[in-house]
């Protein structure tokens, strides 16, 4: 993954687990325990907007209606995990999915500004979230994602880049730090239930000290690495002891030989002092690796009867494949389901498209056979961005 100024998600993953980090709902607010069904309720994968690193590579709304299709489509999801910053990109691409009829976790992640900035952000975000669901869709809002690297105050650190520095370093007060954390997701809960009277969710690292009485669902990012399923279930069942479902926010790996066994660290692989980059030491590509990893956590949450699992993620337009130079082939330090290919490859403005990994065809196949299990209540509503909507299912 790259190393600047603006960090990319794999690695705000990935300093948790440096630092040490190894059900059916009611009305909003009545959370119910998992456990009295089996099967996942919702089965998705994460969409990022964002601007890119280059214009090539930032969000457009015509490669982005085509995306949503193919995760409903080809990928037979049910369920988008919206996240990244903007308003317009997030309220665009919320939009295009309860359009395809999929249900929509929305996760807003603006950082690197003033808190205010981002609360702000977050309401503007929920508000957008309620209209979808008067308008009969199927959404569920979350106040963030591993807010101690994005926000700033709880972790030192000017940027995002060097919060990640500090705690990789442990140049941070562990108790500061928890109590700044909760101190904003009780903010930013509090914020989102002022616009937004569905269901209410926060994306956790698997150590973190979350007030989980604030939401409705528990969400953790989820990069464990286990050779036998029982020890995922035994870790996992420690996220259900609130009593309320559990949905796996983030979970995946690289695609290469050994990164499930990296525990969240897989994207660290790149020389970024290099020019051009450089995938470090001799690894060995292997998509089935990742598409495993993949299918053997999901067994796993089905077999718990999760609220929802979320694969990091369908696309990493940064991080390009290229085919027969494994020395630059940054896909190798990627999370996505899909390969980004340049049709010139190494210049910053080439024109780019993605084609599935094998992880993709695991997740496909997977989703398909679950299709059956799919509710009508869970499918929303198809919405048009003008704000048209017609009930379906």
């Amino acid at each position: 993954m790259e190393a600047t100024d603006r960090i990319t998600r794999a690695g705000f993953l990935a300093a948790m687990a440096a630092v040490g980090a190894a059900g059916v709902l009611g009305p909003a607010g009545r959370a119910h325990a998992e456990g009295r069904r089996r099967g996942l309720r919702h089965r998705g994968v994460v969409y990022t907007v964002g601007e890119g690193e280059t214009p090539a590579t930032g969000w457009n709304a015509h490669r982005m209606r085509a995306d949503i299709r193919a995760v409903r489509h080809r990928l037979h999801a049910d369920t988008v995990d919206v996240t990244g910053d903007g308003v317009e990109r997030l309220t665009a691409t919320a939009a295009e999915a309860a359009e395809q009829g999929l249900h929509v976790w929305l996760q807003p992640t603006l950082g690197d500004v003033p808190a205010r900035d981002i609360l702000e952000h977050l309401a503007e975000t929920g508000r957008f979230a309620q209209r979808l669901r008067r308008q009969g869709a199927s959404v569920d809002l979350s106040v963030g994602c591993e807010s101690w690297l994005f926000v700033p105050g709880i972790v030192p650190g000017d940027t995002a880049l060097e919060r990640v520095r500090n705690l990789m370093n442990g140049t941070y007060d562990p108790v500061v730090f928890q109590r700044r954390l909760k101190e904003f997701t009780a903010r930013a809960a509090r914020t989102a239930r002022s616009v937004f009277d569905g269901r209410l969710g926060y994306a956790a690292a698997q150590d973190d000290e979350v007030d989980w009485s604030l939401f409705d669902i528990v969400g953790i990012d989820y990069y464990s690495f286990f050779h036998r399923p029982a020890d995922h279930r035994t870790e996992l069942r420690r996220y259900l002891r609130w009593g309320k479902p559990l949905a796996i926010t983030e979970f995946g790996t690289c695609a290469y030989l050994g990164a499930p066994e990296t525990a969240g660290m897989g994207w660290d692989v790149v020389d970024h002092d290099k020019d051009p980059e450089e995938i470090k030491g001799h690894l060995v590509r292997s998509e089935r690796t990742q598409g495993d990893y993949i299918s053997a956590l999901l067994n796993v949450f089905e077999s718990m009867g999760l609220y929802a699992a979320m694969a990091f993620e369908f696309v990493t337009p940064d991080a390009p494949h290229r085919p027969g130079d494994p020395r630059h082939d940054l896909d190798l330090a990627s999370y996505a389901v899909t390969r980004t290919i340049q049709k010139r490859p190494g210049h910053p403005e080439s024109g780019w498209h993605w084609e599935p990994k094998q992880a993709f065809h695991a997740l496909a196949r997977h989703y398909a056979g679950h299709a059956a299990d799919r509710r009508p209540g869970d499918r929303g509503a198809r919405r048009t961005a003008d704000g048209r909507s017609g009930r379906t299912g």
